[in-house]
């Protein structure tokens, strides 16, 4: 077997050539390594612009995403089942309604019982417009010295009673308006008579679509909204006098004397 022979590296050209072939070398897996590194990255990359842009595209579609409640009916006879269409804030409401809605709102949002104070706020929210909403959390504020809770931490209890209800129509023709006259009782911790004042409320109302949150349409299933309220007191007549009119003569008495005018006694 004959030796195999050795390169000559001796001379200097040729060990420059060695050189170059093994810097070469190293050169080819420095960017082998190189291009590994940044086909990591770019997939890296693209895995997160993925992951941000189907983030975003959920974002987006999270509103069109609605829980609709619906009401399934049985017919007890014949046993056909249909879904009952809901209420969406569209049909025209007989006044009957409106009127019994009115008589409910005052009935709930005009009295005060500790016991009962927490719920009755939340059902007149459920009410409430926007800018009506406001108005009632700054009048429950513990910081405004007129909020009930503030007026009556004395244990004394506000009771309402609707005496009448009065609608009116706009030269626009809308029938939005009407007036509440109702009578507040007023009595102390300390089981004195109670105190009797009559207020009277002008109120813009409507009917919108209901609330799509399950306790809000609990309350208020039809959409009915208080617009704006506006009460005060109301100034009647004092009813323990008696009106006299003026200009009708006094009553003439028996003993006066009954002979016609111009005759002689």
């Amino acid at each position: 077997m004959k030796d195999e022979k050795i390169p000559d590296v001796s001379g200097k050209p040729a060990l420059e050539a060695y050189f170059r072939e093994a810097a070469s070398w190293d050169a080819d897996r420095a960017a082998q390594a190189a291009r590994r590194a940044r086909f990591a990255l770019a997939v890296a990359g693209a895995g997160w612009l993925c992951a941000v842009a189907s983030s975003v595209a959920i974002a987006f579609l999270a509103p069109l995403k609605t829980v609709t409640p619906f009401l399934v009916r049985v017919d007890n006879s014949t046993g056909l089942v249909d879904v009952v269409p809901v209420y969406a804030g569209h049909e025209s409401m007989p006044q009957v309604l409106t009127r019994y809605l009115l008589k409910h709102y005052i009935d709930v949002c005009e009295r005060f019982n500790f016991a009962t104070a927490e719920s009755d706020y939340e059902e007149c929210g459920a009410f409430h417009s926007a800018r009506r909403n406001a108005e009632w959390s700054a009048l429950w504020a513990t910081a405004n010295p007129s909020s009930p809770l503030n007026l009556y931490k004395d244990g004394s209890t506000i009771r309402t009673r609707v005496t009448s209800i009065t609608f009116f129509k706009r030269a626009s023709g809308v029938a939005d308006l009407a007036q509440v006259r109702y009578v507040k009782g007023q009595r102390s911790s300390d089981g004195a008579d109670e105190r009797l004042t009559h207020w009277i409320a002008t109120i813009q109302y409507a009917y919108v679509e209901p609330s799509k949150d399950p306790p809000l349409r609990q309350l208020n299933p039809l959409g009915f909204r208080i617009v704006d309220f506006r009460s005060e007191p109301e100034t009647l007549p004092d009813v323990s006098k008696p009106l006299v009119d003026r200009a009708t003569p006094p009553p003439v008495s028996a003993s006066a004397s009954t002979a016609p005018v111009g005759s002689t006694p």
